[in-house]
């Protein structure tokens, strides 16, 4: 039996995937698995019986995920299962950034008890006029899953399309339009583009990466959507050129104390992936994702240690390792099958970064003895016995 612990809300249509080998949890200390989607877990302290951290969505800021590695415990995400409900967004980020909308609504509001307000409508609404997208230009920052959607939906309003990301995946390149026009320098896109959004994961080399010198590479006027994550911008260099013209709009979808109230900054409350779509998306491939690890060793979509898949097992016994990337490793793991004599009758290994993943099945369970030695060999992390 597996227990797992939910941090926050998880729509149900997830949980429901759960079969009557798991149960759910109070205490984070009984559980072998925790779902999570906004929730810290940086303070936390992690149970050795922990196995698996499911986020229901992409970004994974939340989770500590260098001391799950060093515990053995995978950290999973759902990369594109709410990149439907992010691109519906960024579409509407550019439809309010060019048409005055916002300030026109504002307007209506505030004028609301005035018998005259038809009459004055005709007036005023100069002040909130715009321009169309259609034809103008769309530089998107990283195509991965939601990137790619934009692009594709951008080019069908009559955008010319211009995508820059130079560890495409096959996968994205096979699914993007023809149209696109695919650059090779971020600086082209700063450029020619009149619109520029962005959608890359926040790490060392991306942080902060829009700021007072590759804004100063734009063209005058432009507009500036960030879905992403806040750091990708330096704000206060932002909120300046806002105020000057360099940038003509920033749409934003993370509010904080700098940009709220920003002179010509939309600010929308991270309503990116807030759909009921999104939510039911998210949590059944997290739920899917925790059910193949715990009940088959399998690894799809981890963050912090690679992917590995054998399947079901068909064989006696599997036996499932997280270790260090080292050498010799998987060597001393078949010494102490051979010397117990258990064959291997298939495996896997795979390794990412710092950290490694073995899956071994064998033809004759592998008795506790066996399963102790592999656990005291150096770098072994956490050693589960799958069947």
């Amino acid at each position: 039996m597996f227990k797992y612990k939910c941090l926050n809300p998880i729509a149900g249509v997830g949980l429901e995937l759960f079969n009557n080998k798991y149960d759910k949890c109070e205490d984070v200390n009984d559980a072998d698995a925790i779902l999570v989607r906004s929730a810290s877990m940086h303070d936390m302290e992690l149970p050795d019986t922990l196995e698996a951290v499911a986020r229901a969505g992409a970004g994974v800021n939340n989770i500590p995920l260098d001391k799950c590695a060093d515990k053995g415990i995978v950290v999973f995400n759902t990369p594109g299962a709410n990149a439907n409900g992010v691109k519906e967004l960024v579409l509407a980020g550019l439809l309010l950034a060019s048409r005055d909308v916002v300030g026109g609504i504002n307007w209506v509001q505030s004028e609301r008890a005035n018998e005259d307000i038809a009459k004055l409508t005709e007036k005023e609404k100069k002040n909130f006029a715009g321009c169309e997208i259609k034809g103008k230009k769309l530089g998107i920052i990283g195509l991965g899953a939601i990137g790619v959607l934009v692009a594709n939906a951008a080019t069908h309003l009559g955008m010319e399309v211009y995508g820059y990301d130079p560890y495409i995946s096959v996968d994205a390149a096979w699914n993007l339009s023809r149209s696109i026009k695919h650059i090779q320098a971020v600086e082209d896109i700063y450029k020619e583009c009149d619109y520029i959004t962005i959608h890359v994961p926040l790490l060392d080399a991306t942080r902060k990466m829009i700021n007072k010198e590759s804004i100063a590479k734009m063209k005058d006027g432009v507009v500036v959507l960030n879905f992403a994550r806040d750091l990708l911008v330096e704000e206060t260099d932002m909120v300046e050129a806002l105020k000057n013209g360099k940038v003509k709009r920033y749409v934003s979808d993370f509010p904080n104390t700098t940009m709220a109230g920003a002179k010509n900054a939309i600010v929308i409350p991270h309503l990116g992936a807030s759909t009921e779509e999104s939510e039911d998306n998210c949590a059944m491939m997290a739920v899917k994702e925790l059910m193949d690890y715990m009940e088959n060793g399998n690894i799809k979509n981890s963050v912090n240690y690679p992917a590995c898949d054998m399947g079901e097992c068909i064989h006696a016994c599997r036996i499932a390792i997280n270790h260090r990337n080292v050498k010799n490793m998987i060597g001393q793991f078949a010494s102490v099958f051979g010397e117990a004599d258990i064959n291997i009758a298939n495996m896997m290994n795979a390794s990412k970064g710092d950290f490694a993943y073995s899956l071994f099945d064998l033809e004759k369970a592998a008795p506790e003895e066996v399963i102790s030695r592999i656990k005291t060999i150096d770098g072994v992390l956490k050693v589960r016995v799958i069947k």
